[in-house]
């Protein structure tokens, strides 16, 4: 049976999100990221983009390339209620949904066509619903695997269809500029092109000893891209290796109360997708990245699996503590992993009464939040700390 991969992408999604909440915002150069001049821009408007302004750029470039441009702060919580209502939509076309954004994912196809058509009345059921069900627009790619598939939807944004049959794969792999190739950095491509290579084709015309000095063991992975081919599957939250939750700072900080209150928030999110895909997990890592990108991990394990958020962010909050906090962070987060099937799993009961009685109440109080928030919103309901002071 022929592979079929489907990758969608939401175009330009936090400023389209801003100019849906703020109709006076269409039509206009919006940028959406840290108003003062240190700021980095986290998504611009296509109205912005023809001014040069891109996510990463520097604030301070952006308001000189378009000085007319609106700038507003980051609502990432706003971002992420919308993200989720999309992402519900995609689970009715595959069971096998790979969500790698907070605004793009993968879905494998194959198989589905029975129940719900080829792929491209897929892809158009799907946009429609998109935009009928939160007036955003998104571009799809479709193709025989996920590295054409993502080629794919970067096609014709926005409000883009692509599709790459099979037969058409090593034309269009070879045909692809270096640097349009995910995965491929500004200095990976630098070191390419001083070998006069510019599209995937190119590299056939290296020897392979010279790709992997100039690349190293990448090269392998250009060369099957370069055949159209990508063996790497769809992978879904429940056959992950972890799930994970984090959280870019507008400005960095050091502040511990901050660290606290956010790695409380991404707790919650994990723990609710935990339960949602029925998991338990036994090992909690917390994920920091300091203002210089410099990454920082630490994990720990559970004697027995869990899907609490209370019990998971008592052990996340202890490898907080013990984090050397004088430098700041730009990011934080927590991933849960060694995963066990959560409903119907045995559960050794504590030995102190006590202690058992208050984790299976406080089990019992997110199972009645998460069903809130399934039917009313995130915002339905929250525990007092995560509540902004006016």
């Amino acid at each position: 049976m022929e592979r079929i991969v489907l990758h969608i992408d939401m175009d330009a999604f936090y400023a389209s999100v801003e100019q849906l909440d703020h109709p006076e915002l269409r039509g206009k150069p919006v940028i959406v990221g840290g108003r003062s001049n240190r700021g980095v821009v986290s998504a611009a408007s296509y109205e912005a983009r023809k001014f040069g302004v891109r996510s990463a750029m520097p604030v301070f470039q952006a308001k000189k390339r378009c000085p007319q441009g609106i700038f507003v702060p980051v609502r990432m919580h706003r971002y992420k209620e919308m993200s989720h209502q999309v992402m519900d939509l995609l689970e009715k076309y595959s069971p096998i949904v790979e969500q790698v954004s907070i605004d793009e994912a993968y879905l494998d196809l194959t198989g589905v066509e029975r129940l719900h058509g080829s792929p491209e009345q897929i892809a158009r059921r799907l946009k429609e619903e998109i935009r009928s069900g939160t007036s955003l627009s998104c571009s799809v790619g479709i193709a025989p695997n996920k590295f054409l598939a993502k080629v794919a939807s970067e096609t014709n944004k926005p409000d883009g269809l692509t599709i790459i049959p099979s037969r058409d794969a090593p034309t269009v792999a070879q045909s692809l500029p270096v640097g349009k190739v995910p995965g491929v950095g500004k200095k990976t491509v630098d070191r390419l092109e001083k070998l006069k290579v510019f599209t995937l084709g190119d590299l056939f015309t290296l020897r392979e000893r010279v790709l992997l000095k100039t690349v190293g063991k990448f090269a392998y992975t250009l060369l099957e891209f370069a055949r159209g081919e990508d063996d790497s599957p769809v992978v879904s939250h429940t056959d992950a290796k972890s799930i994970s939750s984090e959280e870019t700072f507008e400005e960095n900080t050091n502040d511990f109360e901050v660290l606290k209150k956010e790695l409380l928030a991404q707790t919650e999110e994990v723990g609710r997708r935990l339960r949602r895909n029925e998991l338990k997990g036994s090992t909690v890592t917390l994920k920091l990245r300091r203002a210089d990108f410099a990454r920082i991990t630490r994990s720990i394990s559970f004697s027995e699996a869990t899907d609490s958020t209370e019990a998971i962010y008592e052990r996340v909050l202890t490898l907080l503590e013990a984090v050397d906090l004088s430098d700041k962070f730009r990011l934080i987060g927590v991933a849960v992993s060694g995963f066990v099937a959560g409903q119907g799993t045995p559960t050794q009961l504590n030995l102190f009464a006590r202690e058992n009685r208050r984790r299976h109440s406080w089990r019992d109080v997110e199972k009645a939040m998460d069903s809130i928030t399934e039917k009313f919103g995130r915002e339905a309901i929250k525990r007092g700390s995560l509540i902004d002071e006016e």
